[in-house]
């Protein structure tokens, strides 16, 4: 006799599966709910616990964990292996179709508490999938709903699957249990503050989302995965018009949703390869976007449009003018959104504003490193100068901006900000007078009475020098050197303010 043991969370596909398998001769045991669902729908089903002669226990903890369970699916059909299951009357068990208790959804929810969490971690379901998963060659095991009719199938037209279809599957099974553990290990890590991550292991496991078509080159294959651990990020976010993201898209839209996060006034921010090449902050988004694409409109052609709030349909007509691959913000109004559709390969994107990961993943050849995300804030209310003239109140907000903006660009980074805008970018320069010399030149006439951040200190006072002959009024920088007070010297010789913020912003 041919066994099937069937016991799933996601009851999708089970009973039309069930009843194939009654239809090729299978006797089908299950569990719980399952073993309800299957009943009804008029399957001869048979309880575990009449397999293997024991109820369940402990409020379902123990159920399959069992010799007449466990020596059914791991016991090899042939030799030794056998004699044991007829001397001990056990029964192999051929098909295993187990998929786990909703962890992740439970903890997704509002207010879900640890006690709740802990209940949902599934013991005997894992269990049964490795075993199968393990004993492959002889136990088909199933733990995707999609496989079922392939399953079927086989069945029916071969009477048995492919080593190679069942190596498939038992890959799949392992990578299952591998990723079910990876989020309860994500999740308990991140119920303490200090001290969870930053173990001798570290897990991490992703959903795809979908393929796709090419990598940053054509030539480059590519997909698109979600963390598993319940979170809010760009996977999350509904696509409203346009093609699918393409990887670069994927990238640059992760930069612009993470820098105008920074701003608590309507702000805009416009990406070009993951660096800002505009934003701004005004009183009306329009009036934003405005101005961070006149930040540098040539480089802003074809580029990642971000807000940090609900668009308009006045800020909708002028984002819908140029050619720009991507709008991401927290929503539309109706007519908005309207107006943007009618550029069928602009990508509109809604995502609600929130807190990003915590951690920061970068892959190397043969591992990966990973850090926390750069968090850090200060309080530039209390900044003080360390030249002999402090900031102006309106150039102390340009500082601030300046700062926040200079966070997300590469190293290393100048930023020259006007009037809460941009007017010049310096980025990924392998010197930091290279990069002032582009941002300042850049910024032209603009730079007259602007504000300049750097991302980390100077070296050397030339930067001070370059800024002053461009007309900069004000520094914001880490400080650190032990040339500051060469910096400090000559921002004094030209009247320029300078503080110091005690914290570098290094981005590579």
């Amino acid at each position: 006799m041919r066994r099937a043991l069937i016991s799933v969370s996601n009851k999708e596909g089970a009973v039309d599966f069930a009843q194939g398998l009654e239809k090729l001769g299978y006797e089908i045991i299950s569990t719980g709910g399952t073993y309800n669902t299957l009943k009804d729908a008029g399957v001869n089903v048979v309880k575990v616990a009449d397999v293997t002669g024991f109820p369940e226990i402990l409020d379902g903890r123990v159920k399959t964990l069992h010799p007449k369970v466990h020596g059914g699916i791991l016991a090899r059909r042939s030799g030794e292996h056998l004699q044991q299951l007829k001397e001990n009357k056990i029964i192999p068990i051929d098909i295993v179709a187990v998929n786990l208790y909703p962890f992740r959804e439970t903890v997704s929810k509002e207010g879900v508490t640890l006690e709740e969490a802990i209940e949902n971690i599934d013991i005997g379901g894992p269990a049964m999938i490795r075993s199968a998963a393990k004993n492959y060659q002889d136990v088909i095991v199933i733990v995707k709903p999609d496989n079922y009719k392939l399953v079927l199938e086989e069945l029916e037209n071969r009477g048995d699957l492919s080593l190679e279809l069942r190596l498939k599957l038992a890959w799949e099974a392992f990578t299952h249990t591998a990723c079910y553990d990876a989020v309860i290990s994500s999740y308990l890590a991140g119920l303490s503050d200090s001290g969870s991550f930053g173990d001798d292991f570290f897990v991490l496991a992703g959903e795809k989302v979908y393929d796709l078509r090419y990598g940053e080159n054509p030539h480059q294959k590519a997909w698109f995965y979600k963390n598993m651990l319940p979170s809010t990020g760009l996977p999350d976010a509904k696509q409203l018009n346009g093609k699918e993201l393409s990887y670069n898209n994927i990238i640059d839209t992760q930069a612009a949703w993470e820098l105008v996060k920074e701003f608590e006034q309507a702000a805009c921010v416009i990406i070009k390869h993951t660096n800002p090449c505009g934003a701004a902050v005004a009183e009306t988004l329009d009036k934003a976007f405005e101005r961070a694409f006149a930040g540098d409109p040539v480089s802003a052609f074809g580029g990642i449009i971000a807000f940090n709030r609900e668009v308009d349909f006045k800020t909708a007509q002028k984002v819908a003018e140029p050619f720009m691959e991507v709008v991401i913000a927290p929503g539309y109004q109706e007519d908005a959104l309207e107006c943007l559709k009618a550029k069928k390969n602009l990508r509109v994107l809604a995502l609600p504003v929130a807190k990003g990961a915590r951690l920061q993943v970068k892959s190397v050849d043969g591992g990966f490193v990973v850090q926390e995300n750069d968090r850090a804030e200060i309080d530039f209310n209390n900044l003080q100068a360390v030249t002999e003239v402090a900031p102006a109140p309106e150039q102390l907000k340009d500082l601030a901006f300046a700062w926040k903006v200079v966070k997300h660009v590469k190293s290393n980074a100048i930023v020259v900000v006007k009037d809460g805008m941009t007017v010049g970018v310096g980025a990924g320069q392998m010197n930091r007078v290279g990069a002032a010399a582009i941002a300042l030149e850049q910024a032209a006439e603009k730079s007259e009475g602007a504000v300049m951040a750097s991302d980390a200190f100077f070296p050397f006072k030339d930067t001070v020098e370059a800024a002053a002959r461009y007309g900069i009024k004000a520094i914001i920088q880490p400080g650190g050197s032990i040339r500051d007070q060469e910096s400090i010297d000559e921002c004094n010789k030209h009247g320029i303010a300078m503080v110091f913020t005690g914290i570098r912003h290094f981005k590579h």
